[in-house]
């Protein structure tokens, strides 16, 4: 795990946007705790949040295009994927990925990603944001959905 070269945190005003929150409940420690970095990250913003439960990684690509279709700027994209003994873990980690980029570029809003792909529970509980953890990887896909959606209207706004 290396936090080498990560920015700094930004305060933004969110106050003119609205955010999904898409959260798969598989590995309810470690997935509670990114819902949590997210939220905070977003209230701190201002920014309207609406948060859609789903049942794991996998069936976020479509609920998140749902939620941009309807109507919201940004989605912060939130699962937990563990490897186990079968190609599994490749095939739903490699979906969600490519799923989440194509719904990003299709709607044209941005997705912060906070899907985690993990040898084995100890890195997400590392990377979760809860007490003790080195890393916050749901504030942090939460910050740069935040950013990149005022980046994209800064650009349309020309």
């Amino acid at each position: 795990m290396s936090t080498e070269g990560k920015p700094d945190e930004q305060q933004v005003d969110g106050t003119r946007l609205t955010v999904a929150i898409v959260h798969g409940t598989w590995h309810p420690v470690i997935a509670d705790g990114l819902l949590e970095g997210a939220r905070r990250v977003l209230q701190a913003a201002g920014a309207t949040v609406v948060e859609y439960p789903v049942p794991g990684s996998f069936e976020l690509p479509v609920v998140v295009k749902a939620a941009l279709e309807a109507g919201a700027d940004a989605a912060v994209a939130l699962g937990v994927i563990i490897r186990g003994g079968t190609p599994h873990f490749d095939f739903v980690a490699t979906a969600t990925t490519d799923g989440l980029t194509r719904v990003a570029l299709d709607t044209g809003k941005p997705v912060g990603f906070g899907v985690l792909t993990l040898d084995d529970e100890q890195q997400g509980i590392d990377r979760a944001g809860l007490a003790g953890s080195k890393e916050d990887k749901g504030a942090e896909a939460a910050s740069a959905a935040l950013q990149t959606a005022l980046t994209l209207r800064e650009i349309r706004a020309v």
